[in-house]
């Protein structure tokens, strides 16, 4: 099987956008005489000329000799299949050594055995994400015909749709993120695919789904990725609360909150909000229609206390009936910003906060999510602006009482005589 090779004054990658700690560890490999070669999304996204987030290598090493090469900064993880994590600062850029397995019926039920970049390119999910970019060289190379995919903008699985998508479910979703991410329409095979396969998506990994929704809600595509996700049938299995409030009369108010944080996002520089800021927006809509039933329908006011339980009380039962939990960290931290909200813009119309609750740990996410509120409701700029400028200060004079300048030596006339001037 030959690949088609593209040179430089094909692909016009940008060699700035490749991180330099990348270069240097496909350098490396190469010197000790391996192939290496940046793969993935972020070959993917050097094409279309975009900054890539993560850079994927993938090498003839095999692990313990990855672990040979770069000692100390490598850590090898994994049973089913080895792959090397490779420290440099904050950052880890993940080497997998190539690989293929056993097909029965073309579906794929080993994963653990060597190969070669042929073999393992094709074990890939989509043919936009299976291409190698041959840093030494300046080459792009595919198996795949993906670089005809990428200028055409088009989804397609590498290989049968179905039997990708019944090997790994979680594929399904992760086609959906980039028909969600990209300006791509996904080919005719593979859509059909999908509504074949969507009761695979019970048999994943209930992490991996919430991994894969979390990391949307901080893309700056959350908006289109849950429409999407309600278009192909996939909230009701997943999220099923979420999706019978969307298909209330006021249930499009979901998506003025995703996108209200998508445009954060991207005004932000692509600086991501906290996770228990994102899924807020997914609970609180539920929150308010509920305070609504409950008590304002009967001329009732809650007080802080009531909403307290009703808030731990809807998130506990929306991720009951949900295929996915999150983690105690994230809703402990939604209680308290949901709740923080009825302080901060109180149903009794009534000031309920005091500067002591500045001092809170998370009431800085819960002032990100009052933002949030007031993109999506234009009465609280006011609002949100005067508790902002109130806590801007609280934390200026905060931080001054705790951390005082030196005290100023006073000089006496004549040292003042003698001082340079300034």
């Amino acid at each position: 099987m030959q690949p088609k090779i593209y040179h430089v004054d094909d692909h016009q990658i940008d060699t700035a956008l490749i991180d330099p700690d990348a270069l240097y560890i496909l350098e490396k490999l190469k010197n000790a005489g391996f192939t290496a070669y940046l793969v993935g999304g972020s070959v993917r996204d050097l094409l279309i000329k975009k900054a890539p987030k993560d850079f994927d290598i993938s090498t003839s090493a095999r692990p313990e000799q990855i672990k040979s090469l770069f000692q100390r900064r490598c850590i090898l993880i994994g049973r089913r299949f080895r792959l090397a994590h490779l420290r440099f600062g904050h950052k880890i850029f993940e080497v997998s050594t190539f690989r293929t397995g056993e097909n029965v019926g073309e579906l794929i039920v080993h994963d653990n055995e060597w190969g070669s970049e042929a073999q393992d390119v094709l074990r890939r999910d989509f043919t936009i994400n299976g291409m190698f970019y041959d840093a030494a060289n300046h080459q792009v190379i595919d198996y795949v015909e993906g670089w005809e995919d990428i200028h055409k903008g088009v989804l397609r699985t590498i290989g049968n749709p179905e039997m990708r998508f019944k090997e790994d479910p979680v594929r399904i979703i992760r086609l959906i993120k980039f028909h969600a991410r990209f300006p791509f329409t996904i080919d005719a095979e593979t859509e059909q695919a999908i509504h074949h396969c969507r009761l695979e998506i019970l048999k994943s990994s209930p992490a991996r789904i919430l991994e894969e929704f979390l990391r949307m809600l901080e893309s700056g595509a959350s908006t289109r990725f849950f429409q999407l996700l309600a278009q192909y049938g996939f909230l009701s299995l997943l999220f099923p609360e979420l999706a019978n409030f969307i298909k209330s009369p006021h249930g499009k108010v979901i998506f003025h909150y995703l996108a209200s944080a998508d445009q954060i996002y991207h005004h932000k520089s692509k600086n991501t909000l906290d996770r228990p800021i994102l899924t807020c927006g997914l609970i609180y809509p539920l929150l308010e229609k509920e305070i609504e039933k409950q008590y304002l329908s009967k001329k009732q006011i809650p007080h802080i206390g009531e909403i307290t339980i009703l808030a731990t009380t809807l998130i506990r039962d929306f991720l009951v009936k949900s295929f996915s939990h999150f983690p105690r960290r994230i809703t402990s931290a939604m209680v308290t910003i949901l709740v923080t909200q009825y302080r901060l813009t109180p149903l009794s119309g009534r000031k309920h906060y005091r500067e002591k609750m500045f001092r809170h740990k998370e009431f800085d996410m819960a002032l990100k999510f009052l933002k949030i509120r007031a993109l999506v409701n234009e009465k609280l700029v006011d609002t949100y602006t005067s508790i902002r400028n109130q806590y801007r200060h609280f934390v200026k004079h905060d931080e001054h009482r705790h951390n005082p300048p030196p005290e100023k030596h006073h000089t006496t006339s004549e040292e003042s005589l003698h001082a340079p001037t300034p």
